[in-house]
Formats: C-alpha cells, structure tokens, sequence
C-alpha cells in the first residue's frame, strides 16, 4: 500500500485516500463501459491512452504522490474519455447541453479537452514540490507542457484516423465535419490548463499541492 506523503494541516484527512477511492472507482467503471461499447475497434483506439495515463499515475505513486486536489483533476479526463470511448464522442448522450445552449454539434469531446488541460496542475505541482522550479517556470511549464500534448494529439490523432480510414477512423477523428475541430480542441486543451493553473495558484498551498517532498 502506498504511503501519503505528508500534507498540510489545512487538508481534510479523507484525501490521503482519496487516489485509491478514484482508482477503485475508475476500473469499476471501465470494466462496465468496456462491456459492448457501439465500436469495438474505436474503444480499442480510445482507451489506450487512457489505460497508459492510469499505469502511468499508479505506477509512479510510491516514487511520488500527488495532492488529493491533483488526482481528482486528473481522473476527470479519465472517466471523461472512458464514456467517450464506450458511446464514440459524438454519440454520448450530451442532448440536454446541447439544446440548452443551442449547439449545431455535440460538445462532449470538447469538454474532455477542456479537461486535458487540467494535467497542468500535476505538472505545476510536480516541479513546485520537488523544487526543480520557481512558481513562474512551474505555471509556464503546465502550460506549455499541456499546449505541447495537445498538439501531439492531435497529429496523432489524424495519423491513425488515415490508417485506420473507414467509419472508424471518422469517429475517432470526431470532428463532426467541423474543419477548424483540431484548433478548437487545442484551444479547450488549453483553457483548461488555464482554469487548472489560477486554482493552483489560488489554492494549491491549502490543498498541500505546494509542500515540498
């Protein structure tokens, strides 16, 4: 069992589990959405970054363990992504936003982009903790790191969606016949990284996402 580092007075005692009740949380709801999702062969395509992210984040725990506040940011992107991999993003019941709103298109895939970029709070706290940076470089560091992921994405995503070709790569693509989709979906990355950048450093040291390690 991993130990909690240690954490500031101010954070409530329940999130030093907190990473193990989402995990738990997580598979449950992984096994049941991977049960006959609309597309098995974009489920496959979906769920590989997100199973790689999930090993990556247990795997590397006992070397370094992030706030509660972290690990819940990051697990929206998680379970955001393992719906939209079950259902195929534009095909997630998300009706009632989109009428409310009046959207020509379904925005789940947005609001899972808008997500990513809240893994630039790990990486802020990462580099806080472990002093590597100042508070300037570590907040620039999120950002740029979570711009550079979504460009990455979004190469990668167009790469396999020509190979793969067909409906399949269609759906993975999910542009929804939006030409500007991979533009739009780097900039939710990155509002995101901004959202979760202001909450780190408005309250990152309540959170114990500042102690040093």
């Amino acid at each position: 069992m991993v130990t909690p580092a240690a954490h500031s007075p101010e954070m409530p005692a329940v999130s030093s589990r907190l990473p193990e009740v989402l995990a738990a949380v997580f598979v449950a709801v992984f096994v049941v959405l991977g049960i006959a999702p609309y597309d098995r062969t974009v489920w496959y395509m979906e769920v590989t970054p997100v199973i790689t992210i999930f090993l990556l984040l247990a795997g590397t725990a006992r070397r370094f363990r992030f706030s509660g506040a972290a690990y819940l940011l990051m697990a929206v992107w998680l379970f955001w992504h393992t719906v939209g991999g079950h259902y195929t993003f534009e095909r997630v019941p998300f009706g009632v936003i989109t009428d409310a709103f009046g959207f020509a298109r379904n925005h789940f895939d947005r609001v899972g982009h808008f997500s990513v970029g809240f893994y630039a709070y790990a990486f802020a706290e990462l580099l806080t903790r472990r002093r590597l940076a100042g508070p300037v470089v570590s907040l620039l560091f999120g950002l740029f790191a979570v711009m550079a992921v979504a460009a990455g994405w979004e190469i990668l995503e167009w790469l396999v969606a020509d190979a793969e070709g067909g409906e399949a790569g269609l759906a993975f693509l999910g542009s929804q016949g939006d030409v500007w989709d991979a533009q739009k979906d780097m900039l939710a990355d990155t509002l995101g990284a901004v959202f979760a950048l202001v909450l780190f450093r408005l309250c990152g040291r309540r959170w114990g996402s500042m102690d040093p390690v």
